[in-house]
C-alpha cells in the first residue's frame, strides 16, 4: 500500500472524512449502475428508477464538490506535506463521478432501446453486467481494508471485462447480420460497460501504483 493511503486512513488525519465521502461515491455509483443496467436489460419499467437514479447522481456530484473543497482547505494548511494524497484524491474522485455519468448513458439507452434479456445480445450483456456490479462492490471492500492483493485481483478482472467488451463490439461491427436498432443499443452498452470498468480500474491503481502511474497499470 502506498504511503499516501497509509496516511489518509490513519487516525487523526483531517482528510479521513474526505476519504469516507469518496468511498460513498463508489457505493452510490454501484447503486446507479444496478438501476440503469437493470432498466436496460431486465425488462423492468424504465421510468420507475428515474428519480432514484438522478437523485443518486446528484449526491455523487455534491460529494465530489465537497471533496474538492476539503482538499483545498487541507492543502492550504498542510502545504506540500500531503500534496501526493491531495492529488490522488482529486484524481480518483473524478473517476468515481464519471462512473455515475456512464450509468446515466446506460439509462438513456434503456429509454431509447431496451434490450431483450432472453435474446443472445441481452444474455451476454447480463453476464458482464453482473460481473461489473460485483467488481464495484469489491472495490469498496478493497479500499476500506487497504487490501493490496484484492486490488491486484480487481485489476486482472477489469482487464478481462474490457477484453470481453471489445470482443463483442468487434463482432457487432463485423457481422452484417447484426444490424438494426438492437445491435446499435448493444454496441453502445458494451462501450459504456467498458468505460465504467476502466474508471474502476483507474481508482484501484491508486492502491498498488505510485502517484505518477495512476491510470497506467498495464502500460510502460
Amino acid at each position: 500500500m502506498y504511503e499516501w493511503l497509509k496516511k489518509l486512513v490513519s487516525d487523526g488525519n483531517t482528510l479521513k472524512p474526505t476519504f469516507e465521502h469518496f468511498t460513498k461515491m463508489i457505493v452510490d455509483g454501484r447503486h446507479m449502475f444496478d438501476l440503469a443496467a437493470n432498466a436496460l436489460l431486465t425488462g423492468m419499467a424504465v421510468e420507475s428508477v428515474r428519480n432514484d437514479l438522478f437523485e443518486t447522481d446528484r449526491k455523487i456530484n455534491l460529494a465530489e464538490q465537497k471533496i474538492r473543497r476539503e482538499i483545498l482547505v487541507h492543502a492550504s494548511v498542510r502545504g506540500a506535506q500531503d500534496f501526493p494524497t491531495c492529488l490522488v484524491l482529486m484524481s480518483i474522485s473524478k473517476d468515481a463521478e464519471r462512473i455515475g455519468d456512464y450509468c446515466k448513458n446506460i439509462f438513456d439507452l434503456a429509454l431509447t432501446r431496451p434490450l431483450d434479456p432472453t435474446g443472445s445480445m441481452g444474455k451476454e450483456l447480463m453476464k458482464v453486467k453482473d460481473d461489473v456490479s460485483r467488481l464495484l462492490g469489491h472495490l469498496v471492500t478493497v479500499y476500506t481494508s487497504q487490501d493490496e492483493e484484492g486490488a491486484t485481483q480487481i485489476l486482472h478482472e477489469t482487464d478481462a471485462i474490457e477484453d470481453t467488451c471489445d470482443k463483442h463490439v468487434a463482432e457487432l461491427v463485423r457481422d452484417p447480420s447484426q444490424g438494426g436498432a438492437e445491435a446499435v443499443s448493444a454496441a453502445l452498452a458494451w462501450r459504456h460497460l467498458k468505460r465504467i470498468t476502466a474508471h474502476a480500474k483507474n481508482i484501484v491503481t491508486s492502491i498498488v501504483m505510485p502517484v505518477d502511474k495512476l491510470d497506467f497499470f498495464d502500460e510502460p
